[in-house]
This record gives C-alpha cells, structure tokens and sequence, in this order.
C-alpha cells in the first residue's frame, strides 16, 4: 500500500508543479506582451515617426481615445493602453486640446502628453494659399484669439524687430504657412511673431537677395492660388514675368476670388469666378489693373515662392486650369488659349 501512496503524492506533487510552472510561463508571456505593448509602434528614424495631431473632445471617451490612437498606429495595443492608464491612475485625467504626437512615442510617453503638458495649447496647421482673414478664422475656431483681433491688430511696432515690414500695406503674405502651437487666448502680437519669425526663417533667406523681392511674394501668392503643381508653377511664373515686361495685363482668376470673398477664401460660398466679376472695381483686379496686385493675396509657402523666383522659360503666354482634371493647359496664342478654354472650361 505505501508504494502506491508513494505514487501518488508524486503524482500531485507533478501536477503542482506543472500547474505552477504553467501559471509562471503565461505571466511572463502576459507581461513581455504588455512591456511589448508599451513600446512605440515605430522607430524615431522611420518615415512613419512623423508627428501628427491628435485631437481630444470634450466628452470623449477613455475606450474612444484608446481606439483612436491605436486607428491612427499611436499604440500598439488597446488593452495594454487601457491597463497602463489605470495603473497609472491617470485613467480619468485626460484633457481636452489638440496635441502633437508621434508613432515613436511609447505608450507612458502619450499618456504624459495626453494627461499633463500642453493641455491650455493648441496645435494648429496653416496650409499653403490662406490668407490673413482665413488664418484669423481658423485662430478663432480654436479658441487662440478673439474674433477681428488679428484683422484689427496694427503692426507698425514690429517693424523694427522685423525690417522687412517696413513700408508694407498688410501682413498678408507674410504669415507664413505651417503647423504652431499656441495658448487658447494668445494675444495677436503673440501670434503674430510666431508667424513672422517662421517667415524670417523659412522665406526671407530666399527672397531677401532678389530684385523687387516684395513683387516675387506677390507673384508666389498669385501662383499659390493658381497652380497646384510645382513645374506649372514656374512655367506660370515665366508667362507672368513675361506679361509684366511687356505691359501686358496679368489677368489672374484668383484676384477676382479674392476681391469677391473679401479675403476670406476658407468659408467663401461664391468663390467661382464669372465673367461680369472681369468689372469688378479694386486695384485688385488684374484685367483692370496693369502690373502686380499692391499686396500679395495669400499667404504662400516655400515652394510656390521658389517658384516665382526661379520661372521657367517657354514659348506660352497663356495658361489655364481645367475644371475636369485641375490640370494646367497652356497656350501660345489667344487664339489657341480661347479654344482651351471651350475645351477645359
């Protein structure tokens, strides 16, 4: 009888241990899971690392933050987002705001981001081709300045800080396109600096050794809103310069947009151009008026103002956009720009 007892104590005694062993093997492999989850889902020199914004609303949900940042590749894994946030005990500390996160950021990273630093800031991007009442549109909409602040706001006490302010009719053209953060209720200085100190960066290096430098801001905000592709671009610059030389009228479709929306493009419902606006009364209408319009008429980016400086020759004078394809038609000849426009308008 004993040898049996024997037995079968190490028969349990096997299952104990396997038991054991088993519960030892699935915790390591639950918490390498969840230090893996921890991990950022891209490597800080990957193309994927790019920061992107990410907006939380008031109400949001924790379950619906966690979806979105995995959607949008932040986190690797829901659950060990989840888990980690209640360890953590900042499960119900995430704030409303827009941030800038990054696909190389870990899991204890985002949540700092999310539940801590920055939630009075507002990250904001300014595209290409806005203009000074569409950029003071988008401010308000996020809480960064009051409603006509940045129309009303006089710059002339900035012209020393920034010369090339000197003797310009408008900030237009110079708040340069790009992506900021600013505190909800900036003053205008405030982010008006921010803006010009990117433009010193960004585009006064380019233009600031050009002939008529503030008559290239003007072309490029021109080509801007004209033209979309970069080699149209300065195909379209080389006609314009081309019909300034020779006196002839410019005839820019986007300044009669700009006159009839009264500068604010963005929320605009008649933005298309029809033939009685060719009498619109404004030094901006270029088939009234010869030469360049007195100040840009958006705000351009780099590539548009490399454009205007480097245009390519050709044999065209004229040029339109195609309303099917958005395409860039050209024409040598009136003749051969009026059959392009039965054709593409």
């Amino acid at each position: 009888m004993y040898p049996k007892h024997k037995t079968y104590q190490e028969g349990t005694l096997r299952m104990r241990l396997l038991v054991v062993l088993g519960a030892v093997i699935v915790s390591l492999v639950a918490l390498g899971y969840f230090f893996y989850g921890l991990q950022p889902t891209a490597t800080a020199d990957s193309a994927a690392a790019k920061a992107v914004a990410f907006n939380i609303d008031r109400g949001d949900s924790f379950r619906n933050i966690g979806a979105r940042l995995s959607q949008a590749k932040l986190i690797k894994s829901i659950t060990v987002f989840k888990l980690y946030a209640l360890l953590s005990g900042r499960a119900q500390r995430f704030q409303p705001g827009v941030y800038e996160l990054s696909a190389a950021m870990s899991v204890p990273a985002v949540i700092n981001s999310l539940t801590t630093a920055g939630a009075n800031e507002v990250m904001i991007t300014l595209p290409e081709g806005v203009t000074l009442k569409d950029i003071e549109t988008l401010l308000v909409d996020m809480s960064i300045l009051k409603e006509g602040a940045l129309e009303r706001f006089s710059f002339i006490s900035l012209v020393q800080d920034y010369p090339f302010l000197d003797g310009a009719l408008s900030l237009e053209g110079f708040l340069f396109p790009d992506t900021y953060r600013f505190e909800r209720d900036s003053s205008p200085e405030q982010v008006v600096r921010v803006l010009l100190n990117t433009f010193s960066e960004k585009a006064w290096p380019l233009l600031r050794d050009a002939e008529e430098w503030y008559g290239v801001l003007i072309l490029a905000s021109l080509l801007e809103r004209e033209v979309p592709e970069f080699e149209d671009r300065r195909t379209v610059a080389g006609i314009l310069w081309k019909r300034l030389g020779a006196s002839v009228l410019l005839q820019v479709d986007a300044t009669l947009s700009y006159i009839k929306c009264d500068g604010r493009l963005l929320t605009c419902e008649d933005v298309r151009v029809l033939r009685a606006d060719l009498q619109l009364i404004s030094p901006y209408n270029m088939y009234r008026h010869p030469g360049l319009t007195p100040t840009p008429i958006a705000n351009p980016g780099e590539e548009a103002i490399r454009a205007a400086l480097n245009p390519a020759p050709s044999p065209y004078w004229y040029y339109l956009s195609s309303v099917k394809t958005k395409e860039t038609i050209f024409s040598r000849t009136l003749e051969e720009h009026n059959q392009n426009r039965v054709l593409h308008l």
